[in-house]
C-alpha cells in the first residue's frame, strides 16, 4: 500500500553548484526526513509555477519555514526589519487557501503557521523585539536558522490550551526551539491554542472544524519530537482511505 503523499513548500535560491551560479528549489532535508520518518512520502512544491492543481494529487501538505510574509497582505506598511519574497507569498497563499477549502490536512511550520493566519484574514507582528523587548525567539543576532548547531535557535516554554487538539497531541506544556522575528497577531479563522508564557506570543494555532489544520511557530523538524508530523501523516492517510502509516525504524 502506498504511503500518504505529503507536499512540502519550498523556495528558490541562487546557489553554487559545480562552480556555477544556478537557481535551485531549496528546502532543508530535515523536513523531508520528518515526513518519511512518520510514514509519509514527501514531494517538493516549488514556487516558480503557481497553481492549485497540485492539491488534487496530495494527501496532505506542509507549509515550511522561511522568510517574512509581506505585510501588504494584511494592509500594513513594512517594518525596516521586514524582508519579503513576493513570488513565494503569491504561490503559498494560493496553495494555503486551496488546501483549506479542500479540507486537505495542513501543517504550518514557523512561516507556515503565519501564512495560515494571513490567508484567512489575520495579521502578524512584524518585529517581535519592538513588542516584547528582546530577541530570544530567534537566539543570538546573526545566527543562521539553517545551521545544524542547535544554539542557532532560541529556546522557551510553550503552554497549551486545555481541551485543545494541540494539548491532546502534545500535552499541557513543552520546551521548543524557535527562529523568528514575525509572529501571529490576529489568527484569522484559527484559534490560538498554545503560547509562550513569558510574553504570550502565539506558538500554536489550530482549527477544530477541519480534518487537520495545525500551525506551530517552532521547528519540530529540527528535533526528535515529530508528533505534529506524525499527526499530519495519520490524518492524511485517514482522509484518503489509506492504511495506518508505518513509522521508520
Amino acid at each position: 500500500m502506498r504511503r500518504p503523499l505529503i507536499g512540502l513548500t519550498s523556495y528558490a535560491e541562487h546557489v553554487q553548484y559545480n562552480g556555477n551560479d544556478v537557481l535551485a528549489g531549496m528546502l532543508p532535508l530535515s523536513y523531508v526526513k520528518a515526513v518519511h520518518a512518520t510514514g509519509g512520502r514527501a514531494v517538493l512544491i516549488t514556487p516558480d509555477d503557481p497553481g492549485t492543481d497540485v492539491i488534487e494529487s496530495l494527501d496532505g501538505i506542509v507549509f515550511a519555514g522561511g522568510g517574512d510574509v509581506d505585510p501588504a497582505h494584511w494592509g500594513a506598511e513594512p517594518h525596516p526589519a521586514t524582508g519579503a519574497d513576493p513570488v513565494r507569498d503569491r504561490s503559498e497563499l494560493m496553495l494555503m487557501r486551496a488546501a483549506l477549502d479542500a479540507d486537505l490536512p495542513v501543517l504550518g511550520v514557523c512561516r507556515g503557521m503565519q501564512l495560515m493566519a494571513v490567508a484567512t484574514g489575520g495579521s502578524l507582528h512584524q518585529h517581535l523585539p519592538d513588542l516584547v523587548g528582546h530577541d530570544r525567539h530567534r537566539a543570538a543576532p546573526g545566527t543562521d536558522p539553517l545551521a545544524a548547531d542547535s544554539s542557532s535557535f532560541g529556546r522557551h516554554e510553550v503552554v497549551l490550551q486545555r481541551g485543545s487538539r494541540a494539548m491532546a497531541l502534545l500535552g499541557s506544556h513543552l520546551t521548543v526551539n524557535s527562529f523568528h522575528h514575525q509572529a501571529v497577531d490576529d489568527p484569522g479563522t484559527f484559534t490560538v491554542s498554545g503560547w509562550c508564557p513569558d510574553d504570550r506570543i502565539a506558538e500554536i494555532i489550530e482549527s477544530r472544524d477541519r480534518t487537520f489544520a495545525l500551525g506551530v511557530q517552532w521547528h519540530p523538524e529540527r528535533t526528535g519530537d515529530l508528533r505534529v508530523f506524525a499527526a499530519l501523516v495519520e490524518a492524511a492517510a485517514r482522509r484518503s482511505g489509506l492504511g495506518r502509516p508505518s513509522l521508520a525504524a
